[in-house]
This record gives structure tokens, sequence and C-alpha cells, in this order.
């Protein structure tokens, strides 16, 4: 028969046999630390009150005209006694100067030697002891009688040690019964408290509860997404690993953590910002944070009334920028196919030409074409050296080519190989030369002589990197000119992708350098989109003279 083991204590029950162990460690603590108070002030306060009856003593006329008497006890006999019953002390001794007791409690004491200290009390001064005498362990005062300069007698008055401790025990007592109060009605709240407790854990032990916090913490730095918790004020009430890094909040700038902060404190975009804010859900929407894109889902939690709201966040940064490159590959693509087609139906004119016996006008024909592309070539790498963004123009002024639209360099473009600081990766310059030209071929086809421009030169200084691309399209509304940038402006038609991102990466890419953007429109009408971006000290010593 198998014996079931005996289910752990609840949590609520181990929270109420701890806290009714604490209260009693803190109310016995207590009573110890008053008793031993008390203790201490009683023997203070017994020291101080012997002292004063021996001084009255010693002080009294009728005391030292008893001690010029042949027999001092029979008058001081009778004097200390009711001074005993009058002061509340256990003892008045009086001696003379060689300890000869003429008072005692016990009367066949008298006559005899003083049992302590004497020897302060012969210099002239009182003092106070502890000392084990006839009636037991006393705390005493001892003072000497003077009679002028010359000291006749002793005083001694004491209170018995036992006394002392009857009376701190008194007061011991009158403190259990208020700690045992304390104590009860301590134990009766906190019953009440963890009774609550249980209803709220649903009778969860301690190890039942811990387990969960376990596979929570686990779950959520596991997971690579995103994950953020709002609460009905719109605070942070929870985020893993994978949202600091991909909202790139980890901490705020005074260095505090940004749980309990609201989210329109988090310094996000605005777009992103409206998204978390948003009462109603939001589906796979595209928004910027920091240097990444991120695709924001945002479900609300009700019960009754608003408790906040769960958002995720996925990464489709990489996913964004390998789309671009599957784009312009594909431009690549089509450009190539279609030269292709071209050098094969030059080459079939320049065969039936040598067919035809004309070899002369064959020649003229081939180097005519080699003459085109290479001044094409010599253009643009005379303008720009920098070899990444060299082959780019000229891909995309294929690409141009192909569209209908001319792609040209402007003549006041200067940009030599080895300019660009290594903190410029030429990845970024893709991106942000590749958008903003794409978006203007865009703009551009299917207009009148249309028509794009590219500049690329550092300024005077040399202290910045500047990129401008002005089409001939139909611009940008100035109202608009914000826009654009924030929330990605597209002017490809519905059906072509409708990604809309391209110069929201560029505005994206050219603030993680600490650049400027802007639009404006340009000579003769069309868009004037222009980047800014600063070069290290150290870039621009390669090249003092700047741009040419």
């Amino acid at each position: 028969m198998r014996i079931p083991l005996p289910r752990p204590r609840s949590l609520a029950g181990q929270l109420f046999a701890m806290q009714a162990v604490l209260i009693t460690v803190v109310v016995a603590g207590s009573a110890l630390f008053t008793y031993v108070s008390d203790r201490s002030q009683a023997e203070q306060a017994a020291e101080r009150h012997a002292t004063a009856v021996t001084r009255s003593v010693a002080d009294s006329p009728s005391v030292r005209e008893a001690i010029r008497t042949p027999d001092p006890s029979a008058k001081l006999q009778p004097y200390a006694v009711e001074v005993v019953r009058d002061t509340d002390v256990d003892f008045v001794t009086i001696m003379d100067p060689r300890g000869i007791r003429w008072t005692h409690p016990d009367p066949d004491q008298i006559g005899l030697v003083f049992q302590g200290n004497t020897a302060p009390a012969l210099a002239g001064r009182t003092f106070t002891e502890t000392y084990t005498g006839t009636l037991g362990p006393s705390v005493r005062a001892v003072t000497p009688i003077l009679d002028g300069e010359r000291i006749v007698g002793m005083v001694s008055a004491g209170i018995r040690v036992e006394q002392i401790s009857q009376r701190a025990q008194g007061q011991l007592t009158a403190l259990i019964v208020v700690a045992a109060g304390a104590l009860g009605l301590g134990a009766i709240g906190t019953y009440v408290i963890n009774a609550r407790l249980r209803r709220h854990t649903h009778g969860m032990n301690a190890d039942e509860l811990s387990h969960m916090h376990d596979y929570h913490q686990a779950a959520l730095h596991a997971v690579r997404e995103g994950l953020l918790m709002l609460d009905g004020q719109y605070r942070v009430a929870l985020i893993n690993d994978g949202g600091r890094e991909l909202l790139g909040v980890n901490q705020d700038e005074d260095g505090a953590d940004v749980v309990g902060r609201s989210v329109a404190e988090l310094g996000l975009p605005a777009p992103l910002t409206g998204a978390l804010l948003a009462s109603e859900p939001r589906v796979d929407e595209v928004h910027l944070a920091a240097d990444r894109v991120l695709v924001v889902n945002t479900s609300p939690v009700t019960g009754g009334q608003r408790r906040g709201s769960v958002v995720t966040l996925r990464d489709v940064t990489e996913l964004q920028s390998l789309t671009g490159e599957l784009d312009s590959e594909r431009g690549f693509t089509q450009a190539l196919r279609s030269q292709a087609h071209e050098a094969a139906n030059r080459l079939h004119t320049v065969v039936s030409l040598i067919e035809l016996g004309r070899a002369d006008e064959a020649v003229d024909f081939a180097t005519a074409e080699l003459e085109l592309a290479q001044a094409l070539t010599d253009q643009v790498v005379a303008a720009v050296s920098e070899p990444v963004l060299a082959a780019l123009l000229l891909g995309k002024t294929a690409q141009a080519n192909e569209r209908g639209v001319e792609l040209v360099v402007s003549d006041d473009s200067r940009l030599d190989d080895g300019l660009l600081p290594d903190t410029l990766p030429a990845r970024d310059l893709v991106t942000i030369l590749g958008n903003l030209i794409d978006n203007a071929v865009d703009a551009v086809q299917g207009g009148v002589g249309p028509r794009v421009t590219v500049t690329a030169l550092t300024e005077e200084s040399g202290a910045e990197l500047i990129l401008r691309v002005c089409d001939t399209g139909p611009g940008v509304d100035p109202d608009h000119a914000e826009a654009v940038f924030q929330r990605g402006f597209t002017t490809k038609p519905s059906g072509s992708g409708g990604r809309g991102l391209g110069l929201a990466l560029v505005s994206q890419a050219v603030a993680r350098h600490g650049g400027s953007l802007s639009v404006a429109t340009a000579v003769g009408g069309g868009a004037a989109f222009e980047a800014r971006l600063p070069l290290r000290e150290a870039a621009v010593a390669k090249s003092p003279g700047g741009a040419v």
C-alpha cells in the first residue's frame, strides 16, 4: 500500500508561521531588552536614593550631637530605624571612623565591624558599591560624617538587590501582558491577511509559485522577439531582453530602469509611440525604432475595464535590407538582360557588315559603342573615384536608362578614393544614395524629359560628405516635408509592393551617423533631397583640400 506523501504547506501557511515566529522573537527580544534596561535603571536609581539618604543623615545635627555622647547607639539606633521606615531603604548603618557599628537593623550586629569598603569615605568622599553584607547583596552608599574638618563617623544606607529585582520583575510582568496582547492581535491580523493571500494564490504553495516564476523568467529570456506589457496608464509593467534591445531602452539617461515609466517618456519615434498608446489593436504594422525596422502587434488586456496591453515586436531590419538588395539585384539582372539583348543585336549587325564586305563600317560601329560605354565609365569614375559609390552609380545609370530615365552625375561632384572613414560603412552609403536614386527614378518615370542628377562631394572644409539627388518630377509638398521621412514615403503606385520604407531607411541611416537629411524644391521644379554626413578628423586629414 502506497502511503501518500504530505503536501507541502501552502505559501500562506508558511507566511503565517514565519510572521508568528517573527512577532514572538521581536516581542521576546523587546522584553529582554526592557528587563535589562529597567534593571540597570533601577540599580542607578537605588544608588542615587541611597546616596541622598546617607548625605541627609550625615548632615543631621542630631546625629553629630549623639556621636558626642558616651553611648551613641542609644540615640542613633531609634533614629536609624525611623529613617529606614520613612525613606524606603533596607538599612541605615552609622559607625565610628574605625567601622564599629552604632546602628544596624539586627541589634545583635551593633558593636561589630562594618562589612564593606570604607577607605573612600575616610578620604572624605561619598561613594557607592554593590556588596554582600549581613543582609545579603545590596546596593549601598557610604559617606563621611564631618564635625568641622574632622571625620567623626560614617553613614551607610543601602537597598537589597533582591528588592531591585522584584521591582524590575513587576515591570516585566506588565510588559509581558502587553506583549502577549500585541502577539495575539498580530496573529489575528496575519491570519486574516494570509487567508486573503490564499485566495489570490489559488491555494498554491511556495514551490509551485517558485516554479511558475522560473518558467516565466526562462520564457521571457528565451524568446528572441520583443515582449512589452503596459498597464492601464500606459506605463511599462514588463519588458523582456528582446524588447529592450529592439527598442534601445535598457536604461534612461539617468541610469534608471524603464519599468514603471510611461511609453511617452521612452524617447521612441512618434509613429511607434502612437502605435503603443493606441487603444485599438494593431496588427503587423511596420515602424522604425532607432536603427531597426520593427513589425508591431498590440492586443489590449480587458477584464471589465482596460487593464493595459500586450505588445510583441519582431525585427525585420535584415529582411528589409535583403529585400532592398534583392530589388537592386533584380534591377541589375534586368539591365544586364537588356544589355545582353542589345549587345546581341549589335554583334549581329557587326557580323552582317563583315559578311557584306564592309569591314571598315563594322569597326567604326563597334568602336563607337565601346567609346560610349567607356565615356560613361570615365565620367563617373572621374567624379566619384570611391569604388563602392562609383559601382552603385554605374549600375543605377544602367537601370535608369532601361526605364527611360536619364541619370547623370553633376560636374561639381568630387569624392576621392580613401576619403571616407571606417565609421561610415559602404553599406550605409549604398542604403542612403541607392534609395534616394530609386525614389527619384520612380518619381520622374513616365514624365516629360525624365532626368535625375546626382551630386557627391565633400564641403570645402572637408568636415561633411554631401549626397544630393535632384529630379524633374512633381516634387514634394512642403507640408509633407517631414512626414516623408518619419512615416515612409513612396511614389510607387499601389501594387508595386507598397513598402514605403525607402526614405525612412535613408533617414534612419543618416541619423545613425549624426547627419542631417532635408528635401527642397529643385531648380526648375522637382524634388532635391540632400544628405549631410559628418566625417571624422582622421578622414578629413586624408584630403585637406576637401571638395574640388
